[in-house]
């Protein structure tokens, strides 16, 4: 089987937003977790480095020949000591674009660790991690999938609380949120945050007691987000009001949201009622936490 390396949806369990600073950019404190599922890379035969997209978001990319995939694997390649043999890359695409789950730093990463795997790229750890940040802010975090407290402009990583893998639920109501529009209608409402990791145990036991203190915390952007697209409140509404779910957010800037649940019978039943209630809606159950293994 060709080498496959899976690029795990991000999800922010929270997201405090601060003011911006002079240069313009946020200062923020987020913690991040990683589902079970999401975009796979495949790295192939070729004669000269290449990307091909499929999956039943691969349209939504269409055209973009630098994105961040061809960014990586061009930066990673850079630092060969050598010729290589020439890669081709595949993208299967099944998360939402623009959609608050981190999917173009999370193919990014799994690029980095895939061609390193198989070009036998002679970089360690740090040096790829100083690849991925010069990608974007949530490049390190993606590259590892793992959960991790993010501060800074998310390029500053320490250790999450340990808690087990939770169920949860994601849900996108099918409408693109501009990241860019969301922070606009953030500033203009002025509703900044503390950044300062809020305090925390060093452990959760469950799902149950990781959602009671979630819920103390918030996401920043999420009136933002629902102002810019209000499809993305009526899923926020509609996951507050089921029975399963312990905690409902918004990921990120939207418009992907979140229902964590006790269990994996309570996410099923969540799931399948949603996707009869909405057939226009992305919805998937899935597993929160991280690292996952790669595909086999």
């Amino acid at each position: 089987m060709a080498p496959t390396a899976l690029a795990p949806a991000k999800v922010n369990l929270f997201l405090h937003v601060g003011a911006p600073g002079a240069d313009g950019y946020h200062p923020l404190c987020s913690l991040m977790a990683f589902a079970d599922l999401g975009d796979r890379l495949v790295a192939q035969e070729a004669e000269a480095l290449g990307l091909h997209l499929h999956g039943p978001f691969a349209a939504a990319l269409a055209g973009e020949g630098d994105n961040l995939v061809m960014r990586a694997a061009r930066a990673l390649l850079a630092q060969a000591r050598g010729p290589v043999a020439p890669v081709g890359l595949a993208l299967e695409k099944v998360l939402p674009v623009a959609a608050g789950l981190g999917g173009g730093s999370s193919d990014a990463g799994a690029a980095l660790r895939l061609l390193r795997e198989v070009l036998q790229i002679p970089v360690d750890d740090a040096e790829l991690e100083a690849i991925a940040a010069g990608l974007g802010a949530d490049g390190p975090a993606c590259l590892w999938g793992r959960p991790v407290l993010a501060q800074g402009r998310g390029e500053r990583l320490s250790p999450a609380p340990a808690f087990p893998a939770v169920d949860a639920v994601l849900v996108n109501p099918g409408v693109p949120v501009s990241t860019a529009e969301v922070y606009r209608r953030f500033d203009a409402q002025g509703r900044f945050g503390a950044t300062e990791p809020p305090p925390a145990p060093a452990a959760f036991e469950d799902a149950v007691e990781l959602a009671a203190w979630l819920a103390g915390q918030r996401n920043d952007l999420e009136a933002a987000a629902v102002a810019v697209a209000p499809e993305v409140g009526a899923v926020l509404a509609t996951l507050a009001g089921e029975g399963e779910t312990l905690l409902a957010r918004v990921s990120g800037s939207g418009g992907t949201c979140f229902a964590l649940c006790a269990g994996d019978i309570e996410a099923e039943g969540l799931a399948e009622r949603l996707e009869a209630m909405e057939p226009r809606w992305w919805v998937r159950r899935c597993g929160l936490g991280g690292p996952w293994p790669d595909p086999q």
